[in-house]
């Protein structure tokens, strides 16, 4: 396998690989990164699609990416996708998946002129004071000295970064500024998190820099994140011949393992409550979600507190992944990243507006109509003086297909859940879905005298507690994760957000796609290059252009005796061009 760009490669259609014809396919776990493996290996693997076999433990596919529910019970998401230009191996796969909704059309094209026709910017970041604007405009507010540390953080080699936590490597100046607000609460990052996740991220999405204070840089799907990206897939996965076995917990991958290779044996599972599983040789494939963030998800309801589950159970990703880890150092460390709930948790909220009321302090903050069918918040709207650190956002509605014309479906999530909040003096995590809503209606600005009334009648709330939703932002080193194909593997490779690739940052659509992709290209050999990581951090005008914003497009000033070579050179055009000087 091998990283390539530009149109050459990305045009190309590989030959057909030798011998894939007597080749077979077992994908565990439903989610994106399984059903892009899949997709893979039919378009470019040419596999035929009744030799692929998805194990998926629940009764539906989709992982993380989830949308469910009923304008009866309330509608339902653990979260949403935020997603951007650059996500190459997405856009790559997308490419080939029909639209279901636009004839002749791909979801791709379907992106594509939605996010044309209505551009995402977002009006308003954040609040203070019960729905006020907090008036952060386009600024990030960074001192010099924070500045200094951004820059000698993405000047500093990975391994430096091993096992730090974000505040060994920043000091009060960076976390007290605008910055910090808009990074932390658009990725979900804290103080303790990894600063090799940190230093990834910014590297990453450099080019990004100055779209972060109004999310102009982020585009967003028509609906909720498994209407629009899982179903399409899945369906054309199926009409392809690939099979989904439900029901199906797997409990361990069997090795046979010497100093010469590995090879995978046997997948031994649980299906239906009966044990059994399938033998295997080199020429059975094998693709491993190893770890999951949403695992132990737990699901209140208006009247009921979401659980807090940080117990690895038997039958998990998490206990699978320690079952073939156990086998050999190569496989990684999963108790790095499940033993550690507190570090990795936190909770969010689905709610289902009822009471007409309600929309109209969520246009009064969006600055727009929430049922036009176009952005309404443009992103999340954070709550800068909240004790819960809370977040909360409208994306383009209906957000379901099927959602009545009277209902607003808001997701709602808070980084600090074990903090007393503002209105209800309850930690998040113990709180019932009333409960977070008098709460988020109080930051709105529902007068105090109105709120408990229209809370308890005026949406219909869904908590959600994830113990491991971050788990991969928590501190490591360089091995933690196994490679996407271990050293010396023959027949299987690890896929998802708990998988090793390069320069690719996690908890994205593109991560998983991209270690799915990859997966594909080694154990098939595949003649045609991955997409590479997009190089905007190797990229002297997108370095130029983010180093003009996080001053916040204050001028430098050229010393005399410097002025006659930046007159008469590239680089003073380059930095008069992008507002430096």
């Amino acid at each position: 396998m091998y990283y390539s760009k530009g149109n050459y490669e990305a045009f190309a259609r590989p030959r057909k690989p030798a011998g894939v014809d007597e080749k077979s396919a077992y994908l565990v776990g439903g989610g994106l990164s399984s059903l892009a493996a899949a997709a893979f290996l039919i378009r470019d693997g040419q596999m035929d699609g009744a030799r692929i076999t998805i194990l998926e433990a629940s009764k539906m596919s989709g992982g993380a990416l989830d949308g469910a529910g009923d304008a009866q019970t309330g509608w339902l998401i653990r979260g949403g996708r935020e997603m951007e230009a650059h996500f190459e191996c997405l856009w790559d796969l997308y490419r080939s998946i029909p639209s279901l909704e636009i004839e002749g059309a791909s979801v791709l094209d379907e992106f594509y002129w939605l996010n044309k026709d209505d551009p995402n910017f977002s009006l308003e970041r954040a609040t203070v004071e019960q729905g006020k604007d907090a008036r952060t405009g386009m600024d990030f507010t960074l001192t010099g000295k924070a500045r200094k540390e951004i820059i000698e953080l993405v000047l500093a080699l990975p391994e430096q970064m091993y096992e730090k936590r974000i505040n060994d490597v920043f000091s009060k100046d960076f976390f007290a500024s605008n910055f910090w607000l808009y990074w932390r609460t658009m990725f979900a990052f804290e103080e303790w998190h990894s600063a090799l996740e940190m230093k990834l991220y910014v590297q990453r999405f450099i080019h990004a820099i100055q779209g972060l204070p109004d999310f102009s840089v982020l585009k967003f799907t028509k609906y909720n994140q498994y209407e629009s990206l899982v179903l399409p897939l899945i369906t054309w996965l199926q009409k392809q011949g690939v099979k989904v076995q439900f029901d199906t917990q797997v409990m361990n991958v069997v090795f046979d393992i010497a100093p010469e290779k590995k090879v995978a044996r046997r997948i031994e599972w649980i299906r239906e409550g009966k044990v059994g599983g399938v033998d295997l040789t080199e020429n059975e494939l094998v693709f491993v979600t190893n770890g999951s963030l949403v695992e132990n998800s737990e699901w209140g309801d208006h009247h009921t507190a979401a659980k807090f589950d940080p117990i690895v159970h038997d039958g998990g990703s998490w206990h699978l992944w320690r079952n073939i880890a156990a086998q050999d150092p190569s496989f990684g460390r999963p108790d790095k990243f499940c033993m550690r709930p507190e570090e990795s948790q936190w909770a969010s909220a689905s709610i289902t507006t009822l009471d007409q009321r309600i929309p109209a302090y969520i246009e009064k903050i969006a600055k727009r109509p929430t049922r036009s069918g176009k952005v309404v918040t443009g992103g999340i709207v954070s709550v800068r003086d909240s004790s819960w650190l809370l977040s909360w956002t409208v994306n383009r509605q209906p957000h379901f297909a099927k959602q009545p014309e009277d209902q607003t479906v808001v997701w709602f999530y808070a980084l600090f859940t074990d903090r007393p909040g503002d209105y209800v003096k309850k930690p998040m995590r113990d709180c019932t879905g009333e409960e977070i809503t008098k709460e988020w209606l109080f930051h709105l600005g529902v007068p105090v005298d109105e709120i408990d009334q229209m809370a308890a009648d005026g949406a219909i709330t869904r908590p959600c507690m994830m113990p491991f939703i971050t788990a991969f932002f928590l501190t490591r080193n360089g091995t933690d994760r196994p490679k996407v194909v271990p050293d010396g593997v023959k027949n299987f490779a690890f896929i998802g957000q708990f998988a090793e690739s390069t320069r690719d940052c996690i908890f994205t659509t593109e991560y998983s796609v991209r270690t799915g992709m990859e997966a594909v290209y080694q154990l098939l050999n595949i003649d045609r290059g991955v997409p590479e990581v997009f190089g905007s951090i190797y990229d002297v005008r997108e370095l130029i252009k983010s180093t003009a914003f996080l001053r916040d497009r204050e001028k430098l000033s050229i010393p005399f005796f410097a002025k006659k070579y930046v007159e008469k050179t590239i680089v003073g055009r380059l930095l008069e061009e992008y507002g430096v000087i």
